[in-house]
């Protein structure tokens, strides 16, 4: 039998029903469906004494590791509701200067090494994001949401075909999941 638990803080509300974490905080609320076989057959989730305890019956590599998911998924959103997250991109350009915009949930880059056509980055879930001159920040409470968002932007900057010595126009990820506001 292989067991992980971790402590629930003060004034965070955690619930757990029909295979999704429910969390809410000062910052927000989140919820994650955690899709498994195992979940109700060999894994088995509980809340009790302020403690969020996952157990596995058996003690195979298999189990141990979605017991150590679960409980890693929870500590991210617990994370996220009281600090939130937060990434800061750069925007690159020696060639030409790109415009970027945000409308309504995308990030519509134009101008992008004079491509007459413009590039289109996805906005996931609840991630805002703010544009100030050469830096992009997306903040959130969802570290899935805030990272794939930041993932999107990055990939519709990406350059093929082209020398990448030469041709280092773009826009990338400069700092990663900092608390959305300092302590």
């Amino acid at each position: 039998m292989y067991s992980k638990e971790f402590e629930i803080p003060e004034g965070i509300e955690v619930k757990w029903k029909d295979n999704t974490i429910y969390v809410k905080g000062p910052l927000g609320e989140i919820k994650k469906e955690i899709k498994s076989p195992f979940l109700g057959k060999m894994i088995t989730v509980e809340i009790k004494d302020n403690k969020f305890i996952v157990t596995s019956s058996r003690d195979k590599k298999k189990y141990k590791a979605m017991v150590g998911t679960i409980v890693a998924h929870l500590r991210n959103m617990v994370r996220g509701v009281t600090k939130g997250y937060k990434y800061v991109m750069k925007v690159v350009s020696l060639h030409f200067p790109p415009n970027i915009k945000v409308q309504g949930d995308k990030v519509v880059i134009t101008n992008f090494l004079g491509e007459k056509t413009p590039r289109v980055a996805q906005i996931v879930g609840s991630a805002k994001v703010s544009i100030r001159g050469d830096t992009i920040e997306i903040t959130g409470i969802n570290k899935e949401d805030v990272g794939q968002t930041a993932n999107n932007i990055e990939q519709a900057t990406r350059i093929t075909g082209k020398d990448r010595r030469i041709f280092q126009d773009g826009v990338y990820i400069w700092e990663k999941a900092l608390p959305m506001k300092e302590e």
